[in-house]
């Protein structure tokens, strides 16, 4: 093993900068041959019966893995296969609708060509990768796309790193484009991403995050002050909604509420909640993204909002906690 010796001021940031321009480099020169081969690899994917199973070995098997993500999760559906295990057991996870992505760099992996063989056999399609258009692998497919790159910017020319990104970028760009042509939305993006910030906030709606039931703390117009208080202490929203007989919302009664009332009137307990409710409440209906509700409460400065049907009859509340809670904001 070699031993480590003592470089120069600004030698590591020098060796940096030149592996950053020898991978631009790659990239650009990648970007400028690209020609219909793309056009036909992404009218293959997205004509796809099956799955696209992206395969490789070594470094080229992490490329793979990554890009079977990518394109799973921007709406087609793909699944990785390590090349070595694929000729041990996993080649019974192919069928002959599927699209094979084999990608190798010297276009000569003996394991993706047996690979390729069996899927052949079976009738699914073959797009390969590599940097060797005479290749093996190459002459196979039924579309080739040139990953090669004039160096690598390992300086022994040897670890694989322009090259990597080339294909990384390749399956990017592949990805992108059939994203673009299936007019894939945000929307369709959080439904692969239920776990995270984004899909949280586009597939919670007021109807998974309100309280609703017993849980709501109801008055009537005439109920005496003293047991609305009673009513917000025990239900804990900070408020109480004021109802008519129909159970449609005619007002709100706040803790802000109380202290204006009691600003205005001091002693208020022989008063009914009507007379210092909040009339023409604001509402929103239950189908409402979670997140619009949020920015609606924000923009009022309101810590609840009450939840209403197309009729405008009660349907539950919201409370800034609730939203919180769910991760929404």
């Amino acid at each position: 093993m070699s031993q480590h010796t003592n470089v120069g001021p600004g030698q590591h940031l020098a060796s940096a900068h030149r592996t950053f321009t020898i991978e631009i480099q790659a990239l650009q020169a990648l970007r400028d041959r690209l020609d219909e081969h793309f056009e036909q690899a992404v009218d293959m994917l997205l004509s796809c019966q099956g799955r696209v199973v992206v395969t490789g070995i070594g470094k080229s098997g992490h490329i793979a893995r990554k890009m079977a993500a990518t394109l799973a999760s921007t709406g087609t559906p793909a699944f990785f296969m390590h090349g070595a295990e694929a000729i041990h057991g996993d080649l019974g996870m192919l069928t002959g609708q599927d699209i094979i992505i084999a990608i190798s760099y010297s276009g000569a992996a003996s394991e993706l060509m047996t690979v390729l063989t069996v899927a052949k056999r079976m009738g699914a399609r073959i797009i390969t990768i590599t940097g060797n258009s005479k290749s093996e692998l190459a002459r196979n497919a039924d579309v080739h796309l040139d990953g090669g790159v004039e160096h690598e910017a390992c300086p022994l020319n040897l670890a694989p790193t322009a090259s990597t990104t080339a294909a990384l970028v390749l399956g990017d760009a592949l990805a992108v484009a059939c994203l673009e042509a299936r007019h894939f939305s945000v929307e369709d993006f959080a439904r692969s991403h239920p776990g995270g910030a984004l899909g949280r906030k586009l597939l919670t709606y007021v109807r998974d995050v309100m309280r609703q039931g017993d849980a709501l703390p109801l008055v009537h117009e005439n109920t005496p002050m003293h047991e609305a208080l009673k009513e917000m202490s025990a239900k804990g929203m900070g408020m109480t909604i004021v109802v008519d007989e129909e159970h449609r919302p005619i007002g709100i009664f706040t803790d802000g509420d109380l202290r204006r009332l009691i600003q205005k009137r001091g002693d208020v307990r022989e008063l009914n909640v009507g007379d210092g409710m909040t009339r023409n409440p604001r509402c929103v209906t239950s189908n409402t993204l979670a997140v619009e509700a949020a920015a609606r409460m924000d923009a009022g400065r309101l810590n609840q909002m009450l939840v209403v049907d197309e009729a405008g009859l009660l349907l539950g509340a919201l409370h800034m906690h609730d939203l919180m809670a769910a991760k929404v904001i």
